[in-house]
């Protein structure tokens, strides 16, 4: 178990003693009840997309072709305009100020679909060191899974905070969310930032200019 306001972990199966495990921030009610509620709602109207795991989804992002290394901005029109608000409280509350989302990706889980997320690795070519994920509706667990060695952290994430995965977490922790910590519903948006090679000095720097622009016009619906 993972408290991330003290930075110490416990593996799962309890064998282990606590050690430090950097990269895990955690914002309790980062939102109100009221603002999640609006939050859900202005989801709900528009269609959520079947996707993998029993989950349903929302992207508002560039097409991408992860394998060719390919992206376009294709029909991406922007972040929805109910993340404006979200993204200014991001950079005056948490020291994020530097952190500029071009993805959005919304997900809701359901248990009557047995919905859950394999440990994984977000892709690190286009998107950046931050992953920002504001968990809406009710309680849940991320477990994240060390690299090649199996050892598991539960970490608790309650309802309406904000966690932010950087550094070690990112890129030698997989993270996922396992069937039986599905209670409820549960939806949750997740924000991705670029890479160096599509901010300013990097070999993608105008394209990266281009999709930014368009992500931050706050005008944007689902693809």
């Amino acid at each position: 178990m993972l408290d991330p306001e003290e930075g110490l972990a416990v593996s799962t199966d309890g064998d282990s003693a606590p050690f430090a495990l950097p990269g895990v921030f955690l914002q309790r009610d980062f939102i109100s009840e009221q603002e999640e509620l609006e939050l859900v709602e202005l989801m709900d109207r528009d269609v959520w997309t079947p996707s993998q795991s029993g989950r349903r989804k929302q992207d508002f992002g560039p097409k991408v072709n992860f394998k060719k290394r390919r992206v376009r901005v294709g029909g991406f029109s922007g972040l929805p305009a109910a993340s404006r608000r979200l993204v200014e409280r991001m950079h005056r509350e948490l020291g994020l100020k530097d952190f500029q989302p071009v993805e959005q990706c919304n997900l809701d889980y359901s248990p009557d679909r047995g919905a859950h997320i394999d440990p994984h690795l977000d892709d690190s070519w286009l998107w950046g060191e931050r992953l920002v994920t504001v968990n809406l509706l009710s309680d849940t667990t991320l477990t994240l899974t060390l690299l090649g060695q199996g050892l598991q952290v539960a970490v608790p994430l309650p309802r309406r905070s904000l966690l932010v995965l950087s550094g070690p977490a990112r890129h030698t922790w997989k993270h996922g969310i396992q069937r039986a910590h599905i209670g409820q519903r549960r939806v949750c948006s997740t924000f991705r930032e670029l890479s160096a090679q599509f901010l300013p000095g990097g070999e993608s720097e105008e394209q990266g200019a281009e999709l930014l622009r368009t992500a931050l016009t706050f005008t944007g619906a689902p693809l």
